[in-house]
């Protein structure tokens, strides 16, 4: 590096590589001359072209010092050139500056910005699932304490089905357990007062049920049977042999009851010539069809039939159709006498609805006239404000004097 006029120059520059040929080449010619004075003392006959050479040396040189002139002028403008380049370089370097600077503080406001939402979207999400995380616990805590519940329930339905199955293994709290069935099935299908509980017919039996239909059929009594014991020996059954004896037991205790409800219940002239079995059970009932068809069919021919629960209620709404026939044809007398009344309201109202419309036909034609009279009014009222007295002539034969006029009688109508 070359320091001129305190700028730096590099070797490898052309002006500098220039300047320092300059350099050798003065360098070179004093060399030269001061090799030709040498020679000069020794040659005289060589001081003529000796001459010419330093003439022409002195123009090469004076070409050089103008060379160098130049040079410089050219060093001057590349230094200058290199200041405003240098200068350029400055402004564009602070304007770079302040652009990184800016897009610095822009990148640093929205890395500030994506902290500051991302830290709240945390603290939403913390939030929410604090809350989430609360209701869950509430929600499991109420899911306990309704697992507790029904574990409390659970524990009383054990200890109801084991109410229930003491009472099922006694035949009289058996009997009294279809009774209450019973009971609710026909309370829930009948009015009140067309049945008896354990009512007592003329042989001295007591039916638990006495239906009060009108003859035909007449009273029928449902009784309670409930044969569990055959059936859970038929369905505890493990060998065929067990089932086939349990099925015979489950038959005869059938047979057994069909017989005595028709023995016992079924009166000539007192009840109706049918009963009904009702069977508490509608699993003993679905095995009873299923499996022992026969039996059912002699209690058809005995004249009882047998229902369950499902059946019980279809039957009693069938009867509660006939009841209510029956009733009606019973209260014949007194709606075809509410409906003579009726028809008589009823010519009363249409015999003052035309009074009625003989009233308002007076009033229409009433204020027919008055809006005839008001118009006629209306139209004379504007022929005398459209009077002009002045072009009445005095022997006019049709205008009355003044006083004449008045004394005329009036004839609007």
């Amino acid at each position: 590096m070359i320091s001129i006029d305190g700028k730096s120059y590099a070797f490898s520059d052309p002006v500098v590589l220039a300047t320092l040929a300059g350099i050798a080449l003065a360098v070179l010619v004093i060399f030269l001359l001061v090799s030709a004075v040498r020679a000069a003392g020794r040659s005289a006959r060589m001081a003529e072209p000796l001459l010419h050479q330093m003439g022409q040396l002195n123009q090469t040189v004076q070409g050089l010092g103008q060379g160098q002139a130049q040079l410089s002028g050219g060093l001057e403008s590349v230094s200058k050139s290199q200041a405003m380049t240098i200068q350029t370089m400055e402004v564009r370097l602070a304007e770079v500056q302040r652009q990184m600077a800016d897009k610095l503080h822009e990148s640093a406001m929205k890395s500030a910005r994506s902290l500051s939402d991302l830290q709240e979207r945390m603290n939403d999400t913390l939030h929410g699932s604090s809350e989430k995380t609360t209701k869950s616990l509430t929600q499991l805590q109420e899911r306990l304490s309704t697992i507790d519940r029904a574990q409390t329930n659970i524990e009383k339905l054990s200890t109801d089905v084991l109410s229930l199955q003491d009472i099922l293994s006694n035949k009289q709290t058996r009997g009294a357990f279809g009774e209450i069935q019973l009971n609710d099935i026909v309370s829930k299908a009948l009015p009140s007062d067309s049945y008896a509980f354990q009512a007592t017919l003329s042989n001295g039996k007591r039916a638990d049920c006495l239906i009060h239909l009108p003859n035909p059929p007449g009273p029928i009594v449902i009784d309670a049977k409930f044969p569990l014991e055959a059936y859970e020996a038929l369905v505890n059954a493990e060998t065929k042999e067990a089932g086939v004896r349990a099925l015979a037991a489950l038959k005869t205790a059938v047979r057994t009851h069909i017989k005595a409800i028709s023995e016992r219940y079924l009166i000539e002239g007192e009840t109706a010539d049918g009963a009904l079995m009702f069977l508490p059970s509608e699993a003993v009932y679905a095995e009873l069809h299923a499996r022992l068809p026969e039996v059912v069919r002699e209690g058809f021919a005995a004249r009882v039939w047998i229902v369950s629960p499902t059946t019980c209620m279809a039957t009693l709404n069938t009867m509660r159709a006939i009841l209510k026939d029956a009733r009606m044809r019973e209260q014949a007398g007194a709606i075809r006498a509410a409906l003579k009344q009726l028809h008589r309201d009823v010519e009363l109202i249409v015999e003052r609805a035309g009074k009625l419309e003989t009233h308002f036909d007076q009033a229409r034609r009433d204020i027919d006239g008055i809006s005839t009279a008001a118009e006629r009014a209306g139209k004379r009222a504007i022929k005398l404000d459209n009077f002009d007295f002045e072009e009445i002539a005095p022997d006019a034969s049709n205008v009355l004097p003044l006083a004449q006029a008045e004394r005329k009688p009036r004839s609007d109508t």
